[in-house]
């Protein structure tokens, strides 16, 4: 069948795959699996639910699992593309909507081995989700490490100019916006990944094979520090959001400041301005030959007297 693949087991029948991988299975692909091997094999929307009983569930011998990637499908509306596992001890069957890397280096592995059971097969691809997990958190670390450098370090103030400065610190509330996006899905796909790991490690312990469970074992310890890993970087991200937000702020602020005090340098020369401007009969000054420069003066010294009060308090 198209967009599905499999790998043989050679201790059952030679026709017999041990895993049987869909990449974007149709309903005639799924209903042909489910046809030939006797299980039953989840929809795309029984993926997406999130309540507990749909992501893992048992069924005798026959484990439903799956979890959200770190990933999402812009033509589902943005929505976390989902993974699915059907495992027994025979067979392995794996329905996925996105082409991850830890499955092709799970199939060079088996590649490698073609002996690997069900169960191993399985681990090696929860191996190779917690590795792929890691690199994304670490690609997260190393955004928000250069994000926090442009941010607080030496060349935070190199741009010169209210609009350059402006358009930075609109670029870094969009980077960090988007690196707490991309931790938030990360943290998503590794408590599923530690639901998953959980639930095998338990409901499948009568007949996992003991270097599976250690393994697995390993692979929720391995979980465990990826998640503090996470929240550490969650912490960061959220502490450079409230900073940009400052720096924001800080900018709104001065842009006040200017403002008020522009403000209160022009209320002066507008007084006087407007109280020669109102044109009485008996007004002295319209009969002297020095008036008009001295209301002249009188207004620049009323525009540079608050000038320098604002100087000297440091405002200016």
């Amino acid at each position: 069948m198209p967009n599905t693949s499999s790998v043989p087991d050679s201790h059952a029948r030679s026709d017999r795959p041990v895993w049987v991988d869909l990449l974007n299975p149709t309903p005639d692909e799924a209903a042909r699996v489910a046809a030939e091997y006797g299980i039953r094999v989840p929809s795309r929307q029984s993926l997406q639910e999130v309540e507990t009983s749909s992501r893992v569930r048992a069924e005798g011998q026959v484990l439903y699992v799956n979890m959200p990637l770190a990933i999402q499908d812009a033509a589902a509306c943005f929505a976390p593309v989902p993974l699915g596992f059907v495992l027994s001890p025979e067979l392995l069957v794996t329905i996925r909507y996105s082409d991850l890397q830890p499955f092709a280096k799970a199939k060079a592995l088996v590649q490698q081995d073609p002996h690997m059971s069900s169960t191993a097969v399985f681990v090696a691809l929860i191996d190779e989700m917690v590795d792929f997990a890691a690199d994304m958190m670490e690609a997260s670390s190393n955004a928000l490490a250069v994000l926090s450098a442009r941010t607080f370090g030496h060349n935070a103030t190199a741009a010169t100019g209210r609009h350059r400065l402006t358009h930075a610190l609109h670029d870094s509330l969009k980077s960090v916006g988007s690196a707490g996006d991309q931790l938030s899905r990360i943290r998503e796909s590794l408590l599923g990944l530690q639901r998953i790991v959980g639930f095998v490690s338990e409901v499948a312990a009568p007949w996992l094979p003991p270097d599976s469970k250690l393994h697995l074992k390993t692979a929720q310890q391995d979980l465990l520090s990826l998640v503090d890993f996470e929240t550490h970087l969650s912490g960061k991200a959220q502490f450079l959001l409230d900073a940009i937000l400052g720096f924001i702020n800080t900018e709104q602020n001065e842009i006040f400041r200017v403002l008020t005090i522009v403000s209160v340098v022009g209320i002066p020369p507008t007084l006087i301005a407007s109280m020669y401007g109102m044109n009485f009969h008996d007004m002295p000054e319209l009969s002297w030959r020095w008036g008009y420069p001295y209301g002249l003066a009188l207004i620049a010294l009323s525009t540079l007297l608050p000038i320098i009060w604002f100087k000297r308090r440091g405002w200016w």
